[in-house]
């Protein structure tokens, strides 16, 4: 009988709730007609379709092409951070040394998170709150990361209008970031072309006009005196910003349909152009030196913890865990893709990309600092200031500068576009499959979250828009993200268990996952993510922009946001417990237990209060 059993309860975990206690009975009859007529091998999709017609599912869209997903997955994990951020920290933190570490945690945390999040949103065919009925009491974390996931569009998005503003800027003989003769430049301003150390990018009292291109032609950031007068939406970027949400809206009113679609290009472009710089920037004087400073090794770095503080964030980050993503775009594939193979393609794709990338980052740097006769520690940036001040800087004295430029901001736009695609797709999917109306009505709620997100946005257009931009992205998706990772790894691993998701595994891929895995769900990933969480609210330090420093109430209202969201598990637990019928201890019972398990409660058989339920790997 156990053997009948094993496979119904998890079948109709895919369905979802609302199952009769006495369900068992019929689905177990149902089992022993479909051996009969099908064969043991299509017992699992015989079973999932029929559980899913209740629920008015019925047929869940699914890619249309497994290449699709993969693109998707790649093009959400490689982002703009692999351009600006990894190349830096490598280069910061020992050079190869720094690979030691961050290869480290991507084995034993990186890899095994991103493999579970594929494995529990394939498995349940759900967004990232409808997935927790494997473990209703958690459900606030879905709520937790679908939010983070809104407040990162809110920023996000900007940064893609401003590559597109640098785009548009590009389709001129001579580029506006060249010289100190425009209307925005300052007495300060210092031509970059005067050869001279006094104008390198670290002088205190020379700016050069890439930098006041960014800070004074596109952002107008001294027209506002800080957060508290940011002024009105500059009409140039809000343009921009219009045209990036119109194209997000296009991208993703039809679901994966649409969506699979445009990452063949949006995915695929920023590896073309990767290339064509690299080839570019290794034929510069000082490129060589460039390279050579990224990839010096100085293994007494290792001794250091901040280097292994860089390595674990960088790792959690990178992949794009705990966003919703992955559980939203893996929903959508056949419930027999191997998702195992997935999670190490995507993942190897997106470590070599940010390992790569340096090449092109560092040949074009050590450029720079030959050219302006200065270490190379000294034109070394991360963030925007790498793409939208140093880069454009080397690419305005080649030849040929205004297409090496367009070039540059088209694989900027494509790399933002497909990351900004997953994050509203983890919005739009969590949201519709855990409210019905909303699912009969995905086009108008899709048009509803990009026009949120637009007029939110506007207040990152403003004269003083970079202050906000600097609060969202320090606040919104730091220490909450990784506490949403953190609560969702134990979830899983702990009250789900470990050995029920391997019997998931197993229906889908035909193999369970090996003992190392296992480990790594179990105790090494949550205890990986618990360090990160802690390290990173011990070591948190008030944002800044520049010499500016944010008064105590804009922290305060960044505390708000990050705990805004953070706060979602506490109270649905809270609600979850106080709509429960029963005891204290059946209210457990019930909050625990997955649902497609409830009639265990009713019989007094729940797994979750036996010890050998929490013991077992």
């Amino acid at each position: 009988m156990s053997e009948n059993k094993r496979p119904v309860a998890p079948m109709s975990s895919v369905a979802g709730p609302a199952k009769e206690p006495n369900a068992m009975g019929p689905k177990a009859v149902e089992l022993v007609l479909v051996k009969e007529q099908n064969g043991v091998q299509l017992t699992n999709s015989t079973l999932a379709n029929p559980t899913q017609t209740p629920l008015g599912t019925q047929e869940r869209e699914t890619w249309s092409k497994k290449i699709d997903f993969l693109l998707s997955v790649i093009g959400f994990a490689v982002d703009l951070a692999n351009v600006w951020r990894f190349p830096y920290l490598c280069y910061k933190n020992g050079g190869g040394a720094f690979l030691v570490p961050y290869l480290l945690f991507m084995v034993i945390a990186g890899m095994p998170l991103f493999y579970m999040e594929l494995a529990l949103g394939q498995f349940n065919r759900e967004g990232a709150a409808g997935v927790w009925k494997i473990c209703p009491v958690l459900k606030g974390v879905g709520f937790t990361v679908i939010l983070i996931s809104l407040y990162v569009g809110f920023f996000y998005n900007v940064i893609i209008a401003w590559a597109l503003h640098y785009f548009f800027s590009s389709f001129s003989v001579d580029l506006p970031w060249v010289h100190c003769n425009n209307t925005w430049n300052s007495p300060n301003c210092s031509d970059a072309h005067a050869g001279n150390s006094s104008s390198g990018p670290n002088d205190t009292f020379r700016t050069t006009p890439a930098t006041e291109y960014f800070e004074r032609g596109v952002l107008h950031l001294h027209e506002s005196r800080g957060i508290d007068d940011l002024g009105p939406p500059r009409w140039q970027l809000t343009s921009c910003l219009v045209l990036v949400i119109v194209l997000l809206y296009f991208s993703l009113w039809k679901g994966v349909k649409t969506s699979g679609k445009v990452v063949w290009v949006t995915a695929t472009m920023p590896y073309v152009v990767l290339f064509a710089l690299l080839l570019r920037g290794i034929t510069l004087p000082g490129a060589i030196d460039g390279i050579r400073a990224y990839l010096s090794v100085d293994f007494r770095r290792l001794c250091e913890s901040s280097v292994w503080i860089d390595a674990a964030t960088q790792v959690c980050f990178s992949l794009g865990v705990g966003f919703g993503v992955l559980i939203a775009f893996s929903s959508y594939n056949k419930f027999t893709n191997n998702c195992y193979r997935d999670a190490v393609i995507t993942t190897s794709v997106n470590s070599l990309t940010s390992f790569s990338s340096g090449f092109v980052v560092f040949s074009f740097l050590g450029y720079m600092a030959q050219k302006h006769s200065v270490p190379i520690g000294d034109v070394a940036k991360d963030g925007p200031g790498l793409i939208f001040i140093i880069y454009p800087e080397a690419l305005a004295t080649l030849p040929l500068s205004s297409a090496w430029a367009v070039i540059f901001f088209i694989m900027l736009l494509t790399l933002g576009i497909d990351s900004a695609m997953g994050g509203m797709e983890s919005v739009i999917t969590g949201l519709v499959d855990e409210f019905q109306l909303l699912h009969r009505h995905r086009e108008l709620f899709t048009l509803f979250v990009v026009l949120a997100t637009f007029l939110l946005s506007l207040f990152c257009v403003t004269n003083g828009g970079i202050y906000v931009f600097t609060l969202l992205d320090h606040f919104a998706a730091g220490t909450s993200i990784l506490f949403g990772v953190l609560v969702e790894a134990i979830g899983v691993a702990w009250f789900y268990g470990v050995r029920q998701f391997s019997e998931d595994i197993k229906q889908m891929t035909g193999q369970r996952p090996s003992l190392y895995w296992r480990l790594c769900w179990k105790f090494v990933s949550p205890c990986f993510l618990l360090f990160v969480v802690v390290v990173s609210i011990v070591t948190f330090r008030p944002p800044h922009y520049g010499a500016y420093v944010f008064p105590e109430w804009a922290n305060a209202l960044g505390w708000a946001i990050a705990t805004s969201s953070m706060s979602m598990v506490p109270i649905y637990a809270a609600y979850k417990f106080c709509s429960l019928p029963g005891s204290l201890r059946e209210k457990l019972a019930y909050a625990i237990t997955p649902e497609q398990e409830r009639e265990l409660v009713d019989s007094g058989e729940v797994r979750q209060f036996r010890l050998r339920h929490w013991l077992l790997v």
